[in-house]
């Protein structure tokens, strides 16, 4: 009942749960309110119209629709026009599918988009994506900003301009540099209007809207009227080129007052007087000035005229299709001219970058509908840039009704409208990122004002928007927001994709038809769009996203809420684990896949914690790492203990970063629990194939044989489960991570073959940064028969087929007398050996008497013991002479034992091996005494358990003097493979 709570609670909890968190309204409620107790708040139902439409609208007809749609069918065509805005609809309208099926899948609080891709790919993805999002809706901000002010000193009050050209080329750098005072003013009076309160920012966005609305229906209005009726749209063209009407008012080159033929002021601009006899443009010469309609209706047939577009690079003329004209033999001078021309290079992809902003909402439905409906009305205008081909008008303005202004006025306070909304809502989302803690450096932004106002995040958000303002450029600004707002449907759809793919018991969308088809194109379309737009651009976002996933993934506050990216995870490993259990792995992909074997202290700390760092220095990150321990006892009382000593393992493996899995088990006996990892470790095909341990150095001086007799049962149990064996001796004095090895030498003492493990461990322990610099060496033993010179040819043409650079060294070993130094060692060692057999038989029976009166004791209590039962003859109540004569009979035996053992004579056998270890040693020793690692073939065990001690003391011979020495055991397979 602690830890499972009743049925009742449980429901409880759910009733009385809300999602709802304090919002806009609320927290200037909270301002409000003076007294000491909070009241309560309540969630504001807006509904579907007021809380979601309307808003969306507003963003979608904005400054992209009123300055750009128009300058975009001009450009591109009907046709081209048409292509770009069914991609960007298509694009967010599979996103609009994909995020519904999100939301409706379960509880979605603040946080949007960012709480939803956080929840369903996980942190990583989630921080990544909130801040892509965030910068797209803070160079949003910019873009809106830069629209209204080119608005208002475009076509509302243009001489408020500070910056004025002298020269026609100088118009470009005078109008950014006007957009860049003024933008910069404008950003700083919304930001104070937001910090103030964003109560007055609500208060007036339905203004804003219903100007917005008004404006459509004008457009609709002037459509219908244009059609029968099209307005006086005149365009002046001198032959088929484009002019500009701001220097003159009429189309004229000349006109007659008082039966007097005068020049205009047209005349001027192309002469270099105004006399009919001064010198002129040649093109103006050879070529006559018409006025034609700009907007000739919808009935006029100028649609077929308009179906293709026309790009060109930047400085292009902008001229009349079907229009007769007269080239001049020079045009260096048309720059000078005014002619309308092409303010930056116009190509279909920037159009897609241009245009993407104004359909980045969430109702794509009503987008396609408007944005298709505004083109259809567009079609017929012969579109420029700024209207400079109508006196500086708004070209869309001009096909309104009942006046132009209403469209003025309405874009003005859409763009308005829509930046304080940019800079409203992007500081609260970098609060709600900061605030999740899954971006370290971002939690200062977490904080605000006493009611939660983000004034750390509005700053940041302000100085970012002023990147956007200084870049002065609508058409700059606008593909960067959509890189940014792209790389985040991209993952809205990828986490659709994925959680239809993992098909979860709590995936429950209501969208029922073909989710992960769905969510599959809209993410490639969101890909094709990106590169569409801008390669460079692409290429950027996905840096920033990636930089951001990488650090969030490396330093940020580990979050688990069930994310999708695990749970495929999960489904790829387990479809990976059944295609390894399929067949063994081939020779050419073997590496070894270790299962370190760790001892710990009494406090459950790792006794060796440099074993971990060798695994890393072998693995390097890569491959299979299972880490295990063992504790004695039984797991109901060595739980808590276990999982201790979990965590300090894990902590051990962290500081010396070692990437792999950790295990404790809890059995009787050590000898056991080393066995049943060994057996176990590891799940199918993902097995461990070669143990590395720490040879047991005080095995000499323990009190008991368990740390010896463990080490050799665990090389048998290598050996019949045909695994490899890595001990390592010294371990503690290995370079650990962060040293790195300025010279020296691996040595490989390649005595038998052993499937070529001792050829792969150096290569491998090479790729890591600390033994990268050491030479690796390769000895070999030659007996008195052997060809020496013939075996290092063929061993250097065996390592030349490995592609393995190594010296090689034949060294020759020759029969020579036994000596007494040996015979020495080999007394000791089995005197030795024989200490320790009396010393376990005296165990054995201090053990066997302490149990024979232990049950005496049951016995006399009238307990039930079945040892006692089964051996009576020893349970004696009283000493009788009989019990007396025997345990000095065992006394007596036991002295003759111990004068044996010191006037034995040493077995042969074991001198001939002694022998045989002893000068190995001095060769060892001889040529790899100053080696940073020396690698041998490790000897098997004895097959009768009696001569384990002699095999201990085999291995302290073979390896005595050296400083690090690395026994190997091969696997009893090939692991190298010469290619030919």
């Amino acid at each position: 009942m602690d830890s499972t709570p009743m049925v009742s609670s449980l429901l409880s909890k759910l009733a009385n749960y809300t999602n709802l968190t304090q919002g806009v309204i609320e927290h200037e409620e909270a301002e409000d309110d003076e007294g000491a107790k909070k009241k309560t708040v309540k969630s504001p139902q807006m509904g579907t119209f007021m809380g979601v439409y309307l808003p969306c609208l507003q963003n979608i007809l904005g400054v992209i629709l009123f300055l750009r749609l128009t300058w975009i069918v001009g450009t591109a065509g009907i046709m081209g026009s048409l292509t770009i805005v069914s991609m960007c609809c298509a694009c967010t309208m599979l996103t609009a599918i994909s995020m519904s099926a999100i939301a409706t899948n379960g509880v979605v609080p603040a946080g949007g988009s960012y709480y939803m891709i956080s929840r369903s790919l996980g942190p990583e993805f989630g921080g990544a994506v909130g801040l892509c999002f965030y910068l797209g809706t803070t160079f949003a901000g910019s873009m809106y900003i830069l629209g209204t002010i080119e608005i208002l000193l475009t076509y509302i009050v243009p001489s408020a301009a500070i910056f004025r050209a002298e020269e026609k080329e100088q118009e470009l750098e005078a109008l950014l540099n006007n957009m860049r005072v003024y933008g910069t003013c404008c950003l700083t009076l919304m930001s104070v209007v937001v910090f103030v309160g964003v109560k007055y920012v609500n208060k007036l966005a339905l203004v804003f809207l219903a100007c917005v609305v008004l404006s459509i229906l004008a457009i609709y209005a002037g459509v219908i009227k244009t059609t029968f009726d099209p307005p006086n749209f005149p365009i002046c063209l001198l032959g088929n080129r484009t002019l500009q009407r701001h220097s003159f008012d009429k189309c004229l080159k000349t006109e007659e007052i008082d039966n007097v033929t005068v020049t205009t002021k047209l005349w001027g601009l192309f002469c270099n007087s105004s006399d009919l006899s001064a010198a002129c443009n040649e093109y103006f010469v050879l070529n006559n000035v018409t006025e034609i309609q700009g907007i000739p209706g919808l009935l006029s047939g100028v649609i077929s005229d308009n179906m293709w577009g026309e790009y060109g690079p930047l400085g292009m003329l902008v001229e009349k299709k079907n229009c007769p004209s007269v080239q001049a033999s020079d045009n260096s001078n048309d720059m000078y001219m005014p002619y309308v021309a092409n303010d930056i290079a116009t190509f279909f992809t920037l159009l897609v970058g241009i245009y993407f902003p104004s359909v980045t909402g969430t109702n794509p439905s009503v987008q396609r509908h408007l944005c298709v409906s505004c083109v259809s009305e567009s079609v017929c205008l012969v579109c420029c840039p700024f209207g400079d081909s109508v006196k500086g008008n708004l070209v869309i303005g001009t096909l309104s009704w009942p006046s132009p202004w209403v469209i003025v006025i309405g874009s003005f306070f859409s763009c308005c409208g829509a930046g304080l909304q940019s800079l409203t809502g992007a500081p609260r989302l970098l609060q709600a990122i900061a605030r999740d803690g899954i971006v370290p450096f971002l939690q200062v932004f977490g904080h605000g004002k006493a009611n939660g106002e983000p004034t750390w995040a509005l700053l940041l958000t302000a100085g970012i928007c002023e990147i956007g303002i200084l870049i002065a450029s609508l058409d700059a600004v606008a593909p960067i927001l959509s890189m940014f707002f792209l790389m985040c449907y991209l993952f809205v759809n990828l986490a659709c994709a994925v959680q239809t793919l993992l098909r979860t018991p709590n995936w429950r969308p209501r969208f029922k038809f073909y989710h992960w088809a769905l969510s599959f194109l809209g993410m490639s379309l969101c890909l094709s769009l990106m590169f569409i737009s801008s390669w460079f651009y692409a290429l950027v976002a996905m840096l920033i996203a990636g930089c951001i996933y990488k650090y969030i993934e490396y330093r940020g506050a580990e979050k688990e809420w069930g994310d999708g990216i695990r749970g495929l995870s999960l489904n790829a490993a387990r479809y990976a684990l059944l295609r390894l259990e399929e067949a063994p792995p081939h020779t050419k992909n073997w590496r070894p896949q270790l299962l370190v074997l760790l001892n710990l202290d009494l406090e459950l700390c790792v006794k060796h914690p440099r074993l971990l760092s060798f695994t890393t220095q072998l693995k390097a990150g890569k491959g299979l790492t299972i880490v295990g321990s063992v504790l004695e006892g039984t797991y109901l009382s060595k739980e808590l203990e276990a999982k201790r000593a979990e965590q300090n393992i894990k902590s051990s493996m962290s500081a010396e970063r070692t990437k792999g899995f950790c295990h404790v088990v809890v059995s009787s006996n050590m000898r056991d629990g080393f066995s049943h990892l060994i057996q176990s470790a590891g799940l199918g095909g993902m097995k461990h194939n070669t143990v590395l341990m720490a040879w047991p150095g005080s095995w000499k001086h323990a009190d008991d044989t368990t740390s010896w007799a463990n080490f050799v049962e665990t090389v048998r149990e290598t050996t019949a489960a045909h695994q490899a064996l890595l001990v390592a001796k010294n371990v503690d004095n290995f370079p650990p991570n962060r040293d790195r090895l300025a010279e020296g030498t691996i040595d490989v003492w390649w005595i038998v073959h052993d499937g070529g493990l001792l050829m792969l461990l150096p290569f491998l322990l090479r790729q890591h940064k600390v033994w990268r610099k050491c030479k690796m060496r390769i000895f070999t033993v030659a007996q008195m028969d052997d060809n020496s010179i013939q075996m290092k040819k063929d061993l250097q043409m065996f390592l030349y087929h490995l592609r393995l650079d190594a010296e090689v060294e034949v060294v020759e070993m020759h029969d020579s007398d036994i000596s007494a130094f040996t015979y020495e060692k080999t007394l000791v060692m089995e005197q030795r050996s024989q200490m320790l057999k009396q010393m376990q038989l005296s165990r054995t029976e201090r053990e066997r008497e302490a149990q024979l009166i232990h049950d005496r004791n049951m016995a006399s209590h009238g307990g039930v013991n079945d040892k006692s039962e089964a051996a009576p003859e020893r349970v004696h109540m009283t000493w009788t002479k009989e019990k007396l004569s025997a345990e000095r009979s065992r006394n007596r035996e036991a002295n003759v034992a111990v004068r044996d053992l010191f006037s034995m004579k040493p077995n042969q056998s074991n001198v001939r091996r002694m022998h045989t270890a002893v000068k190995l040693n001095e060769v060892v020793v001889n040529k790899s005494q100053d080696a940073q690692l020396v690698l041998l073939n490790m000897p098997g065990p004895p097959k009768h358990r009696g001569g384990d001690e002699n095999y201990m003391e085999f291995l302290e011979v073979l390896m005595e003097g050296l400083n690090r020495v690395l026994l190997v055991r091969g696997g009893g397979r090939e692991v190298v493979t010469i290619y030919s």
